[in-house]
């Protein structure tokens, strides 16, 4: 059980004792703090009974006692526990005995001050010897130090045993409540800035005939809050981390995903994310002049490495084009504007004479994922070029006609059950005929002025054989899109890249399936997507297990996920806003509603969302017909 409000981690069982066992602990900034924290009352720990999040950042644990040997079988008394991400934890007593009692408690405590990656490694550390220290503890270390307070302070505190005792004396029916603050002090408090006071994203609600939508959209919103962290030399920029707990800090490419996903809540987040990451791109001479760095990701066994780097500068103008549409003020998209300009500079330079962008290492393969980011970076780019007044829109728009043309041709493997996009294309021509889950990008055309889509790298005919393929049984688990289809060599359904669900992948797949106007398939992936965040408590990991789905069974868990994700939690609000079909020009005044026709999920209501920085609502009734309810003073409904 992770909760999350970054630099903050708790990560705890569902028993609530904090044992020191694993990845148990109390975190900061990637330091774990505390990894002891174990009650007991009156010389016995509690039975847990119930382990239950209550928010991102909150979790719940109840146990009992029966403290009266002679007054029969039932518990007279019981402990709640609410421990938070930031350290802190209440600890309260409720008696229901039908005399007073004086309860002694023990709560022992310890920390090893080891890194999270460290303790992944198994290497953890021994615990560190306690001092105590301000009506509490403190231990210290060669990676700083940390301290735990108590209030009311303890009667008694045993440094050598790292123990903290109370003893309360609780009249019938009453109760007592002491509560703990974890402390990073030193070089552990100095590195990252936590979460601002004031959020970037609005708060914004989904009601409608399945009660799911109210459910995801709340999480999704409370897992991408509580992942947001701020820019230490800029405290005013906010941006998503990827991931708890194994990917806390930025992610150029999924904090960008993010951000787009989440444009219905606002820009602020977007504006944030690419300050950020405009801080971080290579200027100066040499061909990498332009490119936002970004860590290699694994691509499965069909392909080497991934550059996140690649993705992270194509998408860097496509956010703030689409950023713009939504409501961005003209002074920030001026100020991020010469970024954008130097993303799609280096595109055109390192394609150069070629039509594909290939992978940045010698010899490596044109990507079909990335030839699709590429085109939807230079369409929107030139859109954005154009709508501000500088040059080199149309030198783009030729060489995106140029690779729409040769891709068709050159990316289609032609068989007897219709054909197929490669995954890639190797230098010499060779094609990589496995089709994964990255294919759904195809289907991501981009947003242009007047509610229009960008034309897309598929002809009509392909996208339908693209649309078939991803809403068969092979792609189509029940739970979601996997990775990699049943039928394919080396298909693994735990395989993050050959086989399991990855939750934004399948957004996006439901997203451009529903705008190209295959309702059916996307539906299908919708309802998949909507089980498996049930079956999670509504909080969606990054990735599941691509099991086919039983009328009994559940998702199974992938070990390797965050959870929650940004990319993840962002994709509840691309789910829902898809199905109204909201396509927004701030600039130009205008918003036109593409709702899916089939109205899959009965009526939806989305109020709070912004356009042009106002509140915006729409309903779709169960006949598929979509309505604006509120909107900013002026602006018209589009074509």
């Amino acid at each position: 059980m992770i909760c999350v409000a970054l630099p903050g981690l708790a990560v705890s069982t569902e028993q609530g004792q904090l044992n020191g066992q694993g990845l148990e602990g109390i975190y900061h900034a990637g330091r774990r703090v505390l990894s002891r924290c174990q009650v007991r009352v009156a010389g016995r720990e509690p039975l847990a009974v119930q382990g239950q999040m209550t928010a991102a950042d909150t979790v719940r644990f109840v146990g009992t006692l029966r403290t009266s040997p002679h007054a029969g079988p039932d518990p007279d008394v019981v402990v709640e526990r609410i421990r938070h991400a930031d350290g802190g934890e209440r600890i309260t007593l409720r008696s229901a005995a039908p005399r007073p009692l004086r309860l002694p408690v023990e709560v022992a405590l310890g920390a090893d001050l080891a890194p999270l990656g460290a303790i992944v490694a198994g290497h953890p550390g021994p615990e560190l010897p306690a001092s105590v220290h301000d009506s509490g503890l403190r231990w210290t270390g060669s990676g700083g130090s940390s301290s735990v307070t108590a209030d009311p302070p303890p009667a008694d505190a045993l440094a050598s045993a790292g123990l903290l005792r109370w003893e309360f004396a609780i009249p019938p029916g009453g109760s007592a409540t002491l509560e703990l603050r974890v402390r990073p002090d030193g070089a552990g408090a100095t590195r990252p800035v936590g979460p601002t006071a004031v959020s970037p994203l609005t708060t914004a609600e989904a009601t409608g005939d399945d009660p799911r939508v109210t459910a995801l959209l709340r999480t999704s919103m409370e897992d991408l809050q509580a992942l947001l962290l701020r820019d230490p030399a800029h405290p005013s920029d906010t941006y998503p981390a990827a991931g708890a707990p194994w990917r806390c800090g930025l992610a150029p490419a999924e904090a960008l995903s993010a951000a787009r996903m989440a444009l219905p809540l606002g820009t602020k987040l977007a504006v944030g994310t690419l300050r950020a990451l405009a801080r971080t791109q290579l200027t100066g001479p040499g061909p990498e002049s332009g490119l936002i760095p970004g860590p290699r990701r694994d691509a499965g066994g069909h392909l080497p490495p991934s550059c996140t780097g690649t993705e992270a500068t194509l998408l860097f103008p496509v956010l703030l084009a689409e950023a713009r549409r939504w409501g961005m003020p003209e002074q920030e998209t001026e100020e991020l504007l010469p970024a954008a300009e130097r993303c799609l500079a280096w595109l055109r330079r390192t394609v150069g004479d070629g039509v594909y962008l290939p992978d940045p290492q010698p010899g490596g393969p044109a990507r079909c994922e990335t030839q699709a980011h590429a085109h939807r970076a230079a369409l929107l780019g030139a859109d954005l070029l154009d709508a501000c007044g500088r040059p080199g829109g149309a030198g783009l728009r030729e060489w995106a006609q140029t690779l729409r043309t040769a891709f068709r041709h050159e990316f289609w493997i032609e068989d007897r059950a219709g054909g197929r996009p490669a995954a890639a294309r190797a230098p010499d021509g060779r094609l990589v005929p496995h089709l994964g889950a990255t294919a759904a990008h195809l289907l991501d055309p981009g947003l242009l002025g007047g509610g229009r889509l960008a034309e897309g790298l598929l002809d009509k005919v392909q996208t339908e054989q693209l649309a078939r393929l991803l809403g068969s049984p092979a792609w189509d688990s029940g739970w979601g899109l996997r990775t990699l289809g049943a039928k394919e060599a080396g298909y693994n359904p735990f395989g993050h890249r050959t086989g399991a669900v990855r939750v934004h992948e399948t957004a996006v797949a439901v997203a451009g399936l529903a705008t190209a106007g295959y309702e059916k398939e996307a539906t299908s992936l919708l309802r998949g997507l909507l089980a498996a965040a049930e079956a999670f408590g509504h909080r969606l990991p990054e990735m599941y297990a691509g099991e086919q789905r039983t009328a009994a069974g559940a998702p199974l868990p992938h070990p390797a996920a965050c959870r929650p994700a940004a990319t993840a939690a962002a994709s509840g609000v691309l789910l829902l806003t898809a199905l109204a079909g909201v396509r927004p020009d701030a600039p130009a005044g205008t918003v036109t509603l593409r709702p899916l026709r089939g109205a899959p999920l009965g009526e939806l209501c989305l109020t709070g969302l912004r356009i042009a920085g106002a509140p915006f609502s729409v309903r779709v009734s169960r006949l598929g017909l979509a309505m604006v309810e509120e909107a900013a003073d002026g602006l018209q409904l589009g074509g």
